[in-house]
């Protein structure tokens, strides 16, 4: 026997003994189909549409990243407050995922600033919720589509120190920058004697291999100066500028 699914073909033992309908209809069924992987792209789509809409008319933003481990008093916590304000003084939402430490710290600096303080919470074991200062917040199931809302829309990134969190989202917007699926994307570390290592790494391993190319390097930034992460975002957005008045109709 062969039976169609839309683009789905059942041959043999993998056609159901019963019709989509008939279970649709049967209240005895079991409620596990909640689990399942189609309803599972349901789930999913539907956090790209939740995202789209509540973001779509957010305006210029920058995501800070940064860890959930930092306090109150810690220097990275500090700079997180001073880069939300300056970015909210320069005209910029601020985009972060909504935890405590150094996320509470950019919420916090764009809520003193006037911008807009956004959040894009994760579903972790652990979750302790949205921090206190975020305005827009959204709570994401899937990594995935939470990462795509940060590039889609954030004019760059701004990364503090962090950890594993910290460092898979510095290396995605890098990767997409090096693969040219986004453009002129601004990414800058900030706390130059806690990336250094890595920079060292990069550069005497990795590029010494020839697995990157030196404008991967050079297209980070790194500052400790909060006012300088800011005008480095503002640089590239200048840069946008002239290259869309000088590109021909």
């Amino acid at each position: 026997m062969v039976r169609r699914s839309g683009p789905v073909v059942l041959r043999r033992g993998s056609v159901p003994g019963t019709t989509t309908d008939q279970r649709l209809l049967d209240r005895r069924q079991p409620t596990d189909w909640l689990h399942t992987d189609p309803w599972r792209v349901m789930r999913i789509q539907s956090e790209f549409v939740e995202g789209f809409g509540a973001l779509a008319k957010l305006g210029p933003a920058v995501s800070v990243f940064g860890s959930a481990r930092s306090r109150v008093g810690d220097e990275a916590y500090t700079m997180g407050v001073e880069v939300g304000r300056l970015l909210a003084e320069a005209g910029y939402a601020v985009i972060t995922g909504g935890g405590p430490g150094t996320m509470e710290a950019a919420n916090k600096g764009a809520y003193l600033g006037g911008t807009t303080s956004v959040g894009l919470g994760i579903e972790l074991p652990f979750e302790t919720g949205l921090n206190e200062y975020v305005d827009l917040g959204i709570n994401f199931r899937y990594f995935f589509a939470r990462k795509t809302m940060f590039l889609k829309y954030s004019h760059g990134f701004i990364v503090l120190p962090g950890g594993f969190g910290t460092l898979d989202e510095l290396f995605e917007a890098v990767t997409l920058a090096q693969t040219q699926k986004v453009t002129q994307f601004p990414v800058v570390l900030m706390g130059a004697a806690y990336w250094k290592g890595l920079l060292d790494w990069l550069r005497s391993s990795v590029l010494e291999a020839r697995m990157i190319g030196q404008d991967d390097i050079d297209r980070l930034v790194v500052t400790d100066l909060p006012e300088e992460a800011v005008a480095a975002i503002q640089a590239h957005e200048d840069l946008d500028d002239t290259i869309r008045a000088e590109r021909p109709e």
